[in-house]
């Protein structure tokens, strides 16, 4: 899907900002189409050329998050970051579990929507270098890191990029405990103090769905007063 410059949707109905954010990423170097209305944002999305998008929340005609849905809904591999004024933890988390990618409450400098942007993007192209035909194995939970699936005992499950990537960095080093902190930088690129629920929301949403009993993990369990590691032998 990546050429050397990566595609950005920005769906942003205030229009200097939406202004600010096409003049920096395309200074970046990044390829863009924008527009300030959340339908033909949708429309745009759904056509899956996009490697990154930027939605505004409060949208006219659709509202970013129910963009983000959809694109969830139909598989789209496009990664999502949404931007909004409410600054509550309660929003962000929601905005998570949606399946976005990242979140970021206005205001916001430039230079970070830049970094951030580069940050989702780079783990694409970080992914093409694993080895081509490496699988890892924790007990009937089988990654396959070329094909970016997972399955557990032989059914694939769905996971978001971000999600994938999560799992993937523990199962890498399975065995060995993270602090919050630590995946934040590791997984989503960045390092901010106040984001570490970014953390727990993904791990919550990925034991979801890759654990039998998401109340008693056996894939992704809790390392007390420090975070979480992948089991290496699960019950």
């Amino acid at each position: 899907m990546h050429t050397n410059s990566s595609k950005v949707l920005i769906v942003e109905d205030d229009a200097s900002i939406r202004g600010l954010l096409a003049l920096h990423l395309k200074e970046a170097g990044f390829t863009i189409v924008e527009t300030g209305n959340g339908l033909s944002g949708l429309e745009l999305a759904k056509t899956g050329e996009y490697d990154l998008l930027i939605l505004d929340v409060m949208l006219p005609g659709c509202s970013g998050t129910d963009i983000c849905k959809e694109i969830r809904r139909l598989g789209t591999p496009s990664r999502i970051i949404m931007l909004t004024e409410r600054a509550s933890e309660l929003d962000k988390v929601l905005g998570l579990e949606i399946g976005a990618d990242d979140y970021v409450t206005k205001p916001f400098s430039i230079r970070e929507i830049v970094a951030r942007a580069r940050a989702q993007l780079r783990k694409d192209r970080s992914a093409v270098e694993e080895k081509r035909f490496e699988t890892i194995l924790v007990g009937s939970l089988a990654i396959n890191v070329a094909a970016h699936t997972v399955q557990l005992d032989g059914v694939e499950v769905d996971l978001t990029s971000t999600e994938f990537e999560l799992l993937h960095y523990l199962a890498k080093h399975a065995g060995r405990a993270f602090t919050r902190g630590q995946l934040l930088n590791a997984v989503w690129g960045y390092s901010a103090d106040g984001y570490e629920a970014t953390v727990n929301t993904h791990i919550n949403r990925l034991r979801s769905k890759i654990e039998r009993d998401p109340m008693t993990p056996e894939f992704i369990v809790t390392v007390r007063g420090v975070g979480y590691k992948c089991a290496t032998s699960p019950n």
